[in-house]
């Protein structure tokens, strides 16, 4: 039987029911690989996969990246929760990250090689609050006058978590917790085309930063603008998880963010991240001066490191 494929009232997005993605044939992997290009963000209810299911699926995608050197599962929660199960406080590094992906962005934008794609998978949800936000840069590019789109197609920003964590009243140290984010400063354009579509989209977030050619007030105001403008319905998707959704997004035309929920509550969102291909994710890496410790090189660019 065929799947079951709904789109939202937004600009991206559609509810997929009738199938069972722990037991996933080519010709319903093929519809959803479909669905995704099309709506990039799928919605689908009621699976309560395992991890290892989880981790099945999201090779469907691509490879998994690691989200800390020292994972070794195709998977990662994001949780609120420490190991003793006690919640996180602001005095922990655990709970900044999650308080600072409450902006808008796209998904390791700060490493050299970003992320083509992200699922999660909801375990423990709060009373109110915590859902998470999807926003069509496709459709956002679409809406752009064409004085406007020419403007933007030759611009470029770099991208920084340790800029991103400074925004959001956050001092981020380098450490093994979140992602290869010592390896520099990616320098990323603003526009992006879709390696598998075709279509444009634009790639910015709250990781970028430092328009070549701009000075930083100019480009934060730029960006920050061009970001708050092109965030707004229909362009968006708010969903409200319930326990057992599984939602996976691609980051190639889509950003997203986590909305804010009572952090006496615990929150768990089992994790999946797909690396992006070489080809079309990755990017020429510049020493970071937003970095904790930065110290100036006698060169500016950086080796590039994907691992």
């Amino acid at each position: 039987m065929a799947i079951n494929v709904t789109a939202t009232d937004a600009t991206l997005g559609a509810v997929v029911t009738d199938v069972d993605l722990a037991d996933l044939d080519d010709t319903s992997w093929s519809e959803i690989h479909q669905a995704f290009l099309r709506y990039g963000v799928l919605i689908f209810p009621d699976q309560h996969l395992s991890e290892a299911a989880q981790g099945e699926f999201a090779l469907r995608f691509g490879d998994t990246e690691k989200l800390s050197p020292k994972q070794s599962r195709p998977t990662i929660t994001f949780t609120n929760q420490k190991p003793d199960g006690s919640l996180a406080s602001a005095a922990d590094q655990q709970y900044r990250i999650l308080k600072g992906n409450e902006g808008w962005h796209t998904d390791s934008t700060y490493m050299p090689l970003a992320s083509k794609a992200a699922m999660l998978a909801a375990l423990v949800i709060p009373p109110e609050g915590g859902e998470t936000e999807f926003a069509d840069m496709r459709a956002a590019w679409d809406a752009l006058d064409e004085q406007t789109q020419r403007k933007l197609e030759p611009l470029s920003a770099y991208h920084s978590l340790y800029y991103s964590q400074s925004r959001a009243g956050f001092a981020h140290s380098t450490d093994n917790q979140y992602g290869f984010h010592d390896k520099g400063a990616p320098l990323r354009p603003l526009i992006k085309t879709h390696p598998e579509t075709g279509r444009k989209s634009i790639y910015t977030g709250r990781h970028a930063y430092g328009i070549p050619g701009m000075d930083s007030d100019e480009s934060e105001e730029f960006l920050d603008e061009l970001l708050e403008w092109a965030c707004q319905p229909p362009r968006v998707y708010r969903h409200t998880w319930a326990v057992g959704d599984l939602v996976v997004w691609d980051n190639r035309c889509l950003m997203h963010r986590a909305r804010p929920y009572d952090p006496q509550y615990p929150r768990s969102l089992r994790a999946s991240r797909i690396s992006g291909e070489q080809t079309s994710e990755l990017a020429p890496t510049f020493a970071d001066e937003k970095a904790s410790g930065f110290t100036p090189s006698t060169s500016n660019e950086m080796a590039l490191n994907t691992s």
